[in-house]
């Protein structure tokens, strides 16, 4: 049984997060981002835990890849007759998950327990860990001045250019010892093809994380969130061109280096592997295009085969 802890944000996290819950011979652990969180209508709402809870749970609305199937609105059609602002999309379904989670935080609980009593309530089999119980929020910077990323990402629809970020609460948050330790105790480490810059450095930055990361002995490796220089969704490729990052494969080894091991990029960037090498980065070139269950298996099988290759050469 391979312990396999995925780090993981936002839609494409999910994806991998769904791969690997299909093999039989791993044992998941997911550590989410928590840095998208933000209070909408009173509730406090952690979108890509919930993608993530969602998308284990088979709740999730696949047409979307985010939020639950067979939704309603009427909860956001009175908000709105009542003159709030609903731009954020919040179904009725996903009202009740927010009530909860709400309810239980204002009865002082930890966030990272509310998340497991989730899961297991779902019948999630993998377990899902936040990396801090601080609160931590992306702050980003447009023409407009800052804003947080919800009004980024889901009212300005991503439109804007990024100037800057800023991970308020980071510097005085804490590693969660169950991330620690799920970190520490790895056989394989896979920073899943999420937005390296919002949805994974929230993460890999919180006090600790680092550290735990020189202290395991499991390789780690990322899968590149880009496929020839492109996102399959989401403004990553947008984010790292106007923050000044290559936006392409290189460019995530390079912002990766001194954290990663080993580089998963698609077939359509070999070209880039001597590069990538020559970082002390491994490469890996497959199809990591993963548009349906199958792929997604495929891509999370293929990835433990990386690892079995490992073994056998030590």
């Amino acid at each position: 049984m391979t312990r396999l802890t995925l780090l993981a944000g936002g839609v494409g996290g999910a994806k991998m997060a769904e791969g690997f819950n299909m093999l039989k011979d791993v044992e998941l652990t997911i550590i989410g981002n928590v840095a998208d969180d933000e209070e909408f209508h009173g509730l406090w709402v952690s979108p890509d835990i919930d993608t993530i809870i969602y998308t284990l749970s088979g709740k999730v609305n696949r047409t979307q890849g985010w939020g639950v199937t067979d939704e309603c609105h009427r909860a956001l059609d009175v908000l709105r007759e009542l003159g709030k602002e609903t731009w954020m999309f919040l179904g009725d379904r996903d009202f009740g998950l927010h009530i909860y989670r709400t309810e239980r935080l204002r009865n002082g609980d930890r966030p990272t327990s509310i998340t497991d009593d989730i899961s297991k309530q779902f019948g999630i089999s993998a377990k899902i860990n936040l990396p801090t119980d601080d609160k931590v929020q992306t702050k980003v910077r447009t023409i407009d001045g800052w804003q947080t990323f919800q009004e980024y990402f889901v009212r300005d629809k991503c439109i804007p250019e990024v100037l800057e970020l800023y991970y308020d609460g980071l510097s005085s948050s804490s590693i969660t010892p169950e991330a620690e330790t799920s970190i520490i105790n790895a056989d394989l480490i896979v920073l899943a093809p999420s937005n390296p810059l919002v949805s994974i450095t929230p993460i890999i930055e919180i006090p600790g994380f680092k550290k735990a990361l020189r202290k395991t002995r499991a390789p780690i490796i990322a899968v590149s969130p880009l496929i020839a220089g492109k996102v399959v969704k989401g403004p990553a490729d947008k984010m790292l061109s106007s923050l000044g990052y290559r936006p392409d494969a290189l460019g995530i080894a390079e912002y990766y280096d001194g954290v990663i091991s080993h580089l998963l990029i698609d077939e359509k960037d070999y070209r880039f592997s001597e590069s990538i090498s020559s970082m002390g980065i491994t490469p890996h070139c497959q199809n990591i295009l993963m548009r349906d269950k199958n792929e997604k298996e495929r891509l999370a099988r293929e990835i433990i085969e990386i690892l079995r290759s490992l073994e056998t050469k030590i």
